[in-house]
């Protein structure tokens, strides 16, 4: 199918939908699609869910606000409250299961109360091949991916939202705070408040796709190559090392294999992914 018969494909699994409540977060394909809903059912018949928990990045939910705005959409936020779930907090490799478990049950409630049909997040099709344990609670509560349905990738939908004018269209991914914390190694509010900060700083260095991952006491950054100099010359190599120090840190470290999204999941073994 070519670009035009995906979207004409979305348009039609939303239609068959009806009203809709969306998992928002603000990112480049949750935005998509909650503008795709809103355009083909109206805003009436569509909800826009956002967890404000911990797990999420600082200023996330303003931006998110104001593009739902621009939207014309109703946005809920909702507390996921996933650190008290001691299956997400241990961190082990099913901790997407857990805490994505945990929002299906919770918008399903919502859709329920709210007189919504369906659930949607906005899983899109290159997302079907990764490790992602969270598409198995989907499956197992129900609940639909529109965008995955229609065959839309990444840069599907980058190109659509450019053409509809959506700010998020070159948006770098950024998902969950806890997708930064090494396997293992138990997720708190301070450490996911230590990625945070860390990150927010090097963005202010001028780094716009990149990680801060969490090793307890290291913090290993990964920028793509071509950026290393951003951070190894002088003075941007003492700020970084002295901010994030200052953060906790004992080891400050960049990647030399540059940025990659889970790189984290290297280590598992195909055993561990599919327990």
């Amino acid at each position: 199918m070519n670009l035009n018969e995906k979207y004409e494909s979305l348009k039609k699994i939303l239609k068959n939908l009806g009203k809709v409540v969306i998992a928002y977060s603000g990112g480049v394909d949750s935005t998509f699609l909650l503008k795709s809903a809103v355009d083909t059912l109206g805003a009436g018949n569509v909800l826009a869910c956002i967890n404000v928990g911990p797990s999420e990045p600082a200023g996330q939910l303003e931006r998110a606000k104001k593009t739902a705005e621009q939207i014309g959409a109703r946005l809920h936020a909702i507390e996921s409250n996933e650190l008290d779930d001691p299956q997400f907090a241990s961190n082990k490799a099913d901790r997407c299961f857990h805490c994505k478990s945990h929002i299906c049950k919770t918008l399903l409630d919502i859709a329920k109360k709210e007189g919504f049909k369906n659930v949607v997040f906005g899983t899109n099709y290159d997302d079907l091949d990764d490790f992602r344990p969270g598409n198995r609670a989907m499956k197992l509560f129900g609940i639909r991916s529109p965008l995955a349905e229609a065959r839309l990738t990444k840069n599907d939908i980058r190109q659509l939202s450019r053409e509809m004018g959506l700010p998020t269209a070159d948006q770098p991914s950024s998902p969950c705070l806890a997708s930064r914390i090494a396997y293992g190694l138990a997720i708190t509010e301070e450490r996911l408040k230590q990625v945070d900060e860390a990150e927010d700083f090097l963005r202010s260095l001028g780094l716009v796709e990149f990680r801060v991952r969490h090793h307890d006491t290291v913090a290993r950054i990964e920028v793509k190559p071509q950026e290393f100099s951003k951070i190894t010359t002088e003075p941007a190599r003492f700020k970084v090392v002295d901010k994030l120090k200052s953060l906790g840190f004992k080891f400050v470290t960049i990647d030399l294999q540059g940025f990659r999204s889970g790189s984290l999941n290297e280590v598992l073994t195909e055993e561990e992914k599919h327990q």
